[in-house]
């Protein structure tokens, strides 16, 4: 499991306030494996809930209708982590952010989207609290809290991070109180739907029946282009049937889901495919003269991008015969 090294900072003379009176974790409480915590804090608040839904904004507020709204919002299904952190009110909402930014992308975490303060993540502090918090998605009384999420300035974070069948997503909210400053860390486990091995006989039976076939059981890094070991598996039966058919031609398409930007999912989806194409050609013998490979993003989902399981449904490799 990768664990999330945050950077050293230097250490800030506490004051005679309520940080400096309760400097302990709550009983029970621990990091969670993934992330470590922001250094000079401790944990006030500690819950684990093995399922429930979750809303992530990923996108900025914005008024629809006359009402607070995101114009992009995943809607999750896990395991759900909070951990709420304190740490003294010389550092504030943007350094600590900065550092909580920094660490998640060294560490492989995928950046949703991130901001800091009103021209970046809304109209105001107050409304991205109501809304997100309170009477629009309830996040704050549904999984509970030491302390409220009213304050000044603020900061927030959603990030993804995918390992083998399992996606996490880590949402960071830092907002400045009048004595200290509070870190809420949500992290959401989601299970991967199954997805069997594709074998070189699904291969002949559907490419012959409709002309295409996704790809089941190739890995890759998360937001790269780089093939797991995973893969092996599948890779050794597609360039069997390949092998076996060597008077055909296909193309290796690459999908991704919609979240993120559209150019960097193009760019993505292409170069996953000719990761593959290159794979099969390179460490499996299979005739150069019988690949091309294509990325088209988000343009052709197999299903809704609403749910986590559509998306993960929607990232995929598939071979259609020219």
């Amino acid at each position: 499991m990768k664990k999330l090294a945050m950077i050293l900072l230097t250490a800030i003379t506490i004051s005679a306030n309520l940080f400096a009176q309760e400097t302990k974790d709550v009983k029970g409480a621990k990091d969670n494996p993934l992330i470590s915590r922001f250094d000079d804090s401790f944990i006030a608040y500690y819950t684990s809930v093995k399922w429930d839904t979750y809303i992530l904004p990923i996108s900025k507020i914005i008024k629809v209708e006359g009402q607070n709204a995101w114009e992009k919002k995943l809607k999750l299904e896990g395991e759900v982590n909070r951990i709420q952190y304190i740490t003294d009110k010389g550092n504030n909402a943007a350094f600590v952010y900065m550092n909580y930014l920094s660490a998640l992308k060294k560490s492989g975490w995928e950046i949703l989207f991130s901001g800091k303060g009103d021209n970046e993540l809304g109209n105001s502090s107050y409304e991205w609290q109501y809304t997100m918090f309170g009477e629009g998605l309830r996040l704050g009384d549904k999984f509970g809290g030491e302390y409220d999420f009213r304050g000044n300035e603020y900061a927030y974070i959603a990030s993804k991070f995918e390992e083998n069948d399992t996606s996490y997503y880590a949402m960071v909210y830092i907002i400045e109180k009048d004595d200290f400053t509070m870190i809420n860390q949500d992290v959401i486990k989601v299970k991967n739907p199954d997805v069997g091995l594709v074998t070189a006989k699904q291969l002949t039976e559907k490419i012959d029946k409709k002309g295409h076939l996704a790809l089941d059981g190739i890995y890759f890094e998360t937001g790269k282009a780089v093939i797991t070991e995973k893969s092996i598996p599948a890779l050794k039966n597609i360039a069997e049937y390949l092998n076996n058919h060597k008077n055909k031609k296909f193309f290796i398409v690459g999908h991704t889901d919609n979240v993120g930007n559209f150019q960097d999912n193009m760019t993505l989806s292409e170069n996953r495919a000719k990761a593959v194409m290159n794979e099969l050609i390179t460490k499996y013998g299979v005739d150069k003269n019988q690949l091309q490979a294509y990325g088209i993003g988000n343009l052709s989902p197999k299903t809704s991008n609403s749910t986590d399981k559509g998306r993960a449904q929607n990232r995929r490799v598939e071979i259609v015969e020219q």
